[in-house]
């Protein structure tokens, strides 16, 4: 299984995610930190992202390979992250086949409406309870087992 991680600017987000990764997840999982630019690739990677790759080629070659993705909502908003997303960027993360889950982090330049706010770890939470159900078929904490096999 691969995991990729799409972050830029600092890495803060993505190293928070590559974080909460680690410490729920068995370690054969893959974790590919995928930044906008060579700082945020660093901090994922030092945050124990298996491997890393930085700028628009990069995450166009690898984005496709990912089963799941992981990202800030601007990762697929052209001019994001302070002008870090470029349109091939947008358009890789959204044409990827692998499931995606976006974190609903406002941007200076758009608003997310008609969603509760919540903290960054608890974002990230719900995205790897998502992916350990899908994957492994385990029960969200507190619900029923329910089949989810593709």
């Amino acid at each position: 299984m691969i995991i990729a991680v799409i972050d830029g600017m600092g890495g803060g987000i993505g190293a928070q995610i590559v974080t909460q990764l680690r410490a729920e997840l068995p370690l054969d999982v893959e974790i590919w930190a995928l930044g906008s630019n060579a700082v945020a690739t660093q901090r994922m990677m030092q945050a124990r992202a298996t491997r890393g790759a930085s700028g628009e080629n990069a995450i166009r070659v690898s984005i496709g390979q990912a089963d799941y993705i992981i990202a800030p909502i601007g990762a697929v908003v052209p001019n994001a992250m302070m002008g870090e997303i470029t349109t091939g960027i947008a358009e890789a993360v959204a044409g990827a086949p692998g499931h995606k889950f976006f974190l609903p982090i406002a941007q200076h330049h758009f608003e997310i409406v008609g969603i509760d706010w919540k903290p960054l770890t608890k974002q990230i939470a719900a995205a790897i309870s998502a992916i350990r159900q899908l994957q492994f078929g385990e029960a969200p904490e507190g619900k029923e087992h329910r089949d989810v096999s593709r």
